[in-house]
């Protein structure tokens, strides 16, 4: 029987930990742990995310099937140089910066607003929510599905670490926290990944067993969902098979990757849905046997988001063994860069370990428990379900138009991209271009037209920062044949928007 909790014994009696051992929480109970042991914790969470979005970096993306195993992984320290600078990290200290200043009760719109201005660049479902943003559309819309193409993507799930290593033994408490920050960017599944990698982490305070602590926090997410239907195909693979993830692993791509959201992924292998890459991270800690190395490879080798995944794995069960058991193989190289801060943020690796034990003192006491001297004693939470959401209710993708290599481009005003489905719905990709040595930066501007009526008009800022993700979706057209007409309002010289493919969507 492995160990639940690393208690005082002069505190809490060997039948409590039967009870969690058997029961799980079944109930708010009191754990008792020091500040030193908290501490190493937590370092071990960020370390162990920092560790294996490192061990990860060189294959993201570079791999829509399994990384094979004769395929070279390297670690070392010129690699952790390479790619610590990530947005698996800065993003997460960006929400860590907020709650710094402002408390853990800080409005959405504190974390919302300095997300959106911060100077680093995003993508898909985040990069979709910042130009909600920073067009007026404020979280939970800036995240909800009909205005973020993105929203089952994988953003908050690789940016939700901060929120249960503040919340050690409360993962309703990270909930709470995710339920806020999470609906920036995502929606529906994409928000269930975050709230799950963060009960995750949670739980991994009170608990240094893989089994427990992954099914445990999948409590979190409401059972109809089919997030949790993903992760449980894991789950049940390993208690059929526990020495072969690659079994875990084929079952899982049979039957969860038919990506329905994002546009760049729908009739491609690139598949950046939350709760397929979820299940990657859960491949690994469960098939990894507490292995540090083990946990990350599988992780990695799960292929698709390849840092972020080993990211995810590696902050969990740095939390469960804390940075003192993480092996010296991994540890020492992530040593050398602990007091460099990271880009975008004031934080250093060793600033952020400290700035992360006082918000979990905060947080501590703010849910019923008590700091005495060097003892914190934590009020332990049961896990509940979150609310139930679903992104892309009753529709389907039916059809690709155009080819994802291919574009047509509007750069004067008798330039026009005319479209012929039939379906529901429509997700048009594209972005907008200029010419540097005529234009650093324009805002094009393109007319939609649907039908012969005018539909919207797309805002195509050039700057990466601010750019719009896709031109055009609607997921509430009647079903039926339609005509799409896109036309450049405002053409200048040196500027045009490329019209990409789009995805075509029916009922179901």
């Amino acid at each position: 029987m492995k160990n639940i909790c690393y208690f005082s014994s002069s505190v809490i009696s060997v039948s409590l930990i039967l009870v969690f051992s058997f029961s799980g929480l079944c109930q708010q109970r009191e754990m008792t742990i020091s500040k030193d042991r908290l501490l190493d914790k937590i370092k071990g969470g960020w370390s162990g995310q920092t560790i294996g979005v490192c061990y990860g970096g060189p294959s993201e993306f570079k791999f829509a099937g399994l990384i094979q195993d004769y395929y070279p992984i390297q670690f070392d320290s010129s690699i952790v140089a390479k790619y610590y600078n990530n947005d698996d990290i800065y993003m997460d200290l960006t929400f860590v910066g907020v709650i710094d200043r402002l408390g853990p009760d800080a409005p959405v719109d504190s974390f919302a607003l300095v997300f959106a201005h911060a100077g680093y660049q995003l993508w898909h479902a985040n990069q979709a929510g910042r130009y909600n943003i920073l067009h007026q559309v404020m979280p939970p819309k800036s995240g909800y599905w009909k205005n973020n193409p993105h929203a089952d993507d994988i953003d908050y799930q690789i940016e939700s670490d901060f929120a249960g290593l503040m919340s050690p033994g409360m993962p309703n408490y990270a909930s709470a926290i995710s339920d806020k920050v999470g609906h920036i960017m995502n929606y529906g599944d994409g928000w269930y990944g975050g709230v799950y990698v963060g009960a995750m982490y949670s739980l991994a305070f009170i608990s240094d067993d893989p089994v427990f602590v992954v099914t445990e926090a999948l409590k979190t997410i409401p059972p109809r969902s089919e997030f949790r239907e993903c992760i449980q195909t894991v789950i049940d693979c390993y208690k059929n098979n526990p020495d072969d993830w690659k079994s875990a692993w084929f079952e899982t791509e049979k039957k969860w990757t038919e990506d329905k959201g994002c546009p760049d992924g729908v009739f491609g292998g690139f598949d950046i849905d939350a709760k397929l890459n979820a299940a990657y991270i859960v491949t690994g800690l469960l098939y990894g046997h507490r292995d540090f190395a083990k946990t990350i490879d599988i992780a990695t080798r799960c292929g698709q988001d390849s840092d972020c995944n080993p990211a995810n794995a590696g902050g969990i069960l740095g939390t469960m063994i804390g940075y003192n058991k993480i092996p010296a193989k991994f540890i020492e190289p992530v040593k050398s860069i602990e007091n460099k801060k990271q880009i975008f943020t004031p934080y250093s690796l060793n600033e952020v370990y400290t700035t992360s034990l006082r918000h979990c003192l905060i947080s501590i006491e703010k849910n019923g428990g008590k700091i005495n001297g060097d003892e914190v004693t934590i009020a332990l939470q049961t896990p509940q379900p979150v609310r139930f959401e679903k992104s892309f209710s009753g529709i389907k993708p039916v059809a690709m138009i155009g080819s994802q290599w291919e574009s047509q481009t509007l750069a004067s005003k008798n330039d026009l991209v005319q479209l012929s489905f039939e379906g529901c719905g429509i997700a048009i990709r594209g972005e907008s271009k200029t010419d540097e040595r005529k234009l650093k930066e324009y805002i094009n501007m393109v007319e939609i037209s649907i039908d012969g009526k005018p539909a919207d008009t797309a805002v195509m800022p050039s700057a990466f920062h601010d750019r719009k993700t896709d031109i055009y979706w609607n997921y509430e057209l009647n079903q039926g044949k339609h005509e799409v007409t896109l036309r450049l309002i405002n053409p200048a010289d040196g500027a045009w928007v490329k019209v990409n493919n789009s995805i075509v969507y029916a009922k179901e």
